[in-house]
């Protein structure tokens, strides 16, 4: 038998993992960034690499 997943169901599931290693400062402005956005730390990472990525396509 096949157990359901446990979840919100969705179209972009985030299956991968990484761990970074980052200084007190770095740690410092993310958290700010993600205050400001209202948003958790992985959704800002998720966020800046977009951004990051569409400006290199300019």
């Amino acid at each position: 038998m096949t157990k359901k997943k446990i979840g919100r169901p969705t179209d972009n599931p985030k299956d991968h993992s990484i761990r970074i290693r980052i200084d007190k400062t770095t740690l410092m402005k993310l958290d700010k960034c993600r205050e400001f956005e209202d948003t958790n730390r992985s959704e800002m990472i998720r966020m800046s690499i977009s951004k990051y990525y569409d400006d290199l396509q300019d």
